[in-house]
């Protein structure tokens, strides 16, 4: 009981006093989650413009969201060591919202996506994210990786193309068109950037992978820049002008400021407003940002509790990851969740309370202010290249490949399914079919699972003879909608020259409407016919559903019995031989 009061309770701030205030915070604890709080802050500073880049906006909302939605989460979530930010799982929702409502659109369906979070956590639906199957997150996030993988090819290969088409197959066939176009000074900025986070692991340093990857191929890109070999970089393709007029390229150095998203710039480059035509377009995109961030949220924060043998509040973290990313919007944080990868790095750290989490916020906040112009030569197929890394990782390919090897047909069936549909058109309907698909075939398994047996003449359960007019049946399985017509179907091909029939139910322990409406039909059967029906070793729940659905014996058809043989020692004298 004590692992569910933890799943179930719903606190702000739970992880927080539970690792700072109930237990012994000292001296030795802070500065271990300092210095961990360093260590992710910085790799998160060139994957959080990555991820923003990737998602449709410019990279310095990535950097706001790390900060603003990164520490409100750690504030006041459910799990001690997540990390939050921006996650390559949500490019795929973020990218076409950007293209059709531009900033403030993402921006408001983070905003409703927050508010749904917090729905969730407070009707304490944190335990029902174990419901989904691994078929299906196996499946989308696959997909996911594929059409982020996708999406960098354009900046790896360094190819001109003004707009990317909104359907895969059509970016597909653009990328191939644009093949001619490769700049080999990009491709081998990318190249040398996608080696370096191949090969540092196996130096087995305690720095990790992308942030040398992508300081080498930065040099690289400046080296080749000067040389007169254009390379596309952040500073090239962005730029920004402050309020008081000054203009510049990449990252503004400034802090996140407080503006409301609606009245942030829309597609054309103009306010976008608010309308309720607006918020029931993005309302779709918003319920799936929301679902996939619990997800990923409580996903992580399992792994998370395994990697440190601690415990998290699922219903207080999907608290602070609503509570997150309703606020962040206002200072321009697009959707935040806990990010695997981070939040593994921040334990490896020596992490001990979400203290380094906050930390971490704080030190993408200093690269705001002291790193931009700096941050501005990093070159776009460099972040191409780290993308392209992060994809193949969040595909979890290994898993993928063990689960179409070894799973059962069913599961294979449902994740090549939302995989596909990944793919070709987005994470909303391929979430939506898979769970219907995964429900339906889970049901189809089970109801083949309940079959009836012929039992009277098996000593094992009929301790004395019966006559050829009585039938014993055997009901094993659940009774339930799926299962209920064939069952009884059975039941009248096994007893049509019957004259009195004796159910044994005691390996049924499911007994719903449906089950229950096939029951009904064969009493009236029995009623015609004269049959006598014997009911005997009823479970709990079907004794329960019958007794609401008012089910009374019935003098000469019906009647119940507690156990098999007072069923056979009622019908003894009909059934005796002369």
């Amino acid at each position: 009981m004590p692992h569910r009061a933890h799943l179930t309770s719903l606190k702000p701030g739970y992880a927080l006093i539970k690792s700072c205030l109930s237990e012994q915070y000292t001296k030795q604890r802070f500065f271990k989650d300092l210095l961990a709080g360093i260590t992710v802050g910085i790799i998160a500073i060139p994957l959080a413009m990555a991820l923003a880049i990737a998602s449709g906006v410019p990279p310095q909302y990535g950097l706001y969201t790390a900060v603003i939605g990164g520490f409100i989460i750690a504030l006041l979530g459910g799990s001690r060591f997540s990390i939050s930010g921006p996650t390559a799982a949500f490019v795929v929702l973020l990218f076409p919202i950007a293209q059709q409502f531009g900033l403030a659109g993402l921006l408001v369906a983070t905003v409703m996506s927050g508010i749904i979070l917090v729905l969730m956590a407070l009707l304490r639906l944190g335990r029902l994210i174990q419901y989904i199957p691994e078929s299906i997150t196996l499946g989308f996030t696959a997909g996911i990786g594929v059409v982020i993988a996708t999406l960098q090819l354009k900046d790896f290969f360094g190819l001109q193309i003004a707009d990317m088409p909104e359907h895969y197959w059509d970016k597909v066939a653009t990328l191939v068109q644009s093949a001619p176009s490769a700049h080999w000074p990009s491709i081998l900025v990318a190249g040398v950037t996608l080696a370096v986070m191949l090969l540092w692991p196996r130096l087995k340093l305690p720095v990790p992978a992308h942030l040398p990857a992508v300081i080498i191929g930065s040099l690289l890109g400046l080296y080749l820049n000067h040389h007169g070999l254009q390379i596309d970089t952040i500073g090239s393709r962005f730029s920004y002008t402050l309020d008081d007029g000054t203009t510049g390229f990449g990252i503004p150095p400034v802090l996140p400021e407080f503006a409301l998203p609606w009245m942030q710039a829309g597609a054309d480059g103009q306010p976008l407003g608010i309308s309720w035509s607006m918020i029931q377009a993005l309302l779709p995109s918003a319920f799936a940002i929301a679902m996939l961030g619990a997800i990923e949220s409580l996903l992580c924060a399992v792994v998370l509790d395994g990697m440190t043998n601690t415990r998290h509040s699922a219903n207080s973290e999907l608290l602070g990851q609503g509570i997150g990313n309703i606020i962040a919007p206002f200072f321009g944080g697009i959707p935040a969740t806990a990010a695997i990868a981070r939040s593994a790095a921040n334990v490896k750290a020596g992490a001990t309370s979400p203290i380094s989490a906050m930390v971490h916020a704080a030190v993408v906040l200093l690269a705001l202010v002291v790193l931009t112009n700096i941050l501005a030569y990093v070159p776009m197929s460099a972040m191409a290249a780290l993308l392209l890394v992060v994809a193949w990782n969040m595909s979890e390919a290994p898993k993928a490949v063990h689960l179409l090897k070894t799973a059962p047909r069913s599961d294979i069936l449902v994740f090549l399914v939302c995989f596909s549909l990944t793919v070709v058109f987005d994470m909303v309907i391929a979430i939506s079919v898979g769970m219907v698909l995964a429900a339906l075939l889970f049901m189809k398994e089970v109801a083949e699972m309940t079959r009836v047996r012929d039992i009277s003449q098996t000593p094992r359960y009929v301790s004395r003879p019966v006559a050829d007019d009585v039938k014993v049946l055997r009901i094993e399985g659940p009774l339930f909608f799926a299962a209920a017509e064939n069952v009884f179907g059975e039941i009248s091909e096994l007893t049509h020259d019957s004259n009195t029939l004796i159910l044994q139910m005691d390996a049924v322990h499911l007994l719903d409407a449906g089950g229950l409406a096939a029951l009904s039909k064969l009493i009236s059967r029995c009623r015609h016919s004269g049959t006598a029906l014997h009911i005997c070793e009823l479970q709990f729940q079907p004794l329960k559903t019958l007794a609401k659905a008012n089910i009374q014996p019935i003098e000469g058809i019906l009647k119940f019995h507690p156990a098999l043989d007072d069923a056979l020692q009622s019908i003894e004298p009909s059934a005796s031989p002369e």
